[in-house]
C-alpha cells in the first residue's frame, strides 16, 4: 500500500498567490537588482552611480531646472535628491545657484564637463538593451506596461490611504 503524502510535502498548486514566484513585486525587485549590476559596471567609465546618471538624463533633456522639479521627474525627494546634486557639483557636472525671482529656490544647471559627458554616454542605453536580449520593440512595450503599472499602483496608494483601516 502506498502512503498519501501529507498536504505539508505536496507541492503548492500554480494558484498559490503566497508563493514567492507568484509575486510580482519579487519579480521586479530581481529585474531591478539585475539592472543595478549592468548599468554598475557601464556606468563606471562615466563616473557616474545608478541615481546619478537618472539625474543627468533630466538635465541632458530639460536643461536647467528648479530642483523641486528635477525631484518630480525623477519621484525623489529633497533628503535624496540633494546628496546627489552635491556630489555631481564635486565632480563639476552641474551647478546649483539660487533663482534671481525667489531665492528660496534653487535651480540645476549642466556644467560644460556635464554636457560633455552626454556623447559618452550615449552608448549606455544601446549597451543595456543589448544586455536584455530583448528587440527595441519588446523594450518599449516593457517600458510603457511598467509606466501603466505605476499610474495604477499610484492610483490605488491613493486611494488605500483614503480609505486604510
Amino acid at each position: 500500500m502506498t502512503a498519501t503524502p501529507s498536504p505539508a510535502h505536496q507541492a503548492p498548486p500554480e494558484t498559490d498567490y503566497l508563493r514567492l514566484d507568484q509575486q510580482i513585486c519579487f519579480s521586479l525587485n530581481a529585474a531591478s537588482r539585475a539592472f543595478g549590476g549592468v548599468y554598475r559596471v557601464l556606468l563606471k567609465d562615466l563616473g557616474l552611480t545608478y541615481p546619478q546618471y537618472l539625474v543627468m538624463l533630466v538635465l541632458w533633456e530639460h536643461g536647467e531646472l528648479p530642483v523641486k522639479a528635477l525631484g518630480r521627474h525623477l519621484r525623489l525627494d529633497s533628503g535624496t535628491l540633494s546628496p546627489l546634486l552635491k556630489r555631481l557639483e564635486a565632480a563639476g557636472l552641474v551647478r546649483r545657484e539660487r533663482s534671481a525671482k525667489d531665492e528660496r529656490s534653487v535651480h540645476a544647471h549642466l556644467t560644460d564637463e556635464g554636457t560633455a559627458l552626454r556623447e559618452r554616454a550615449l552608448l549606455v542605453p544601446r549597451r543595456i538593451a543589448a544586455a536584455t536580449g530583448f528587440e527595441l520593440a519588446e523594450i518599449g512595450e516593457l517600458r510603457d506596461r511598467l509606466d501603466r503599472l505605476t499610474v495604477a499602483l499610484d492610483a490605488a496608494a491613493l486611494t488605500e490611504g483614503r480609505d486604510g483601516p
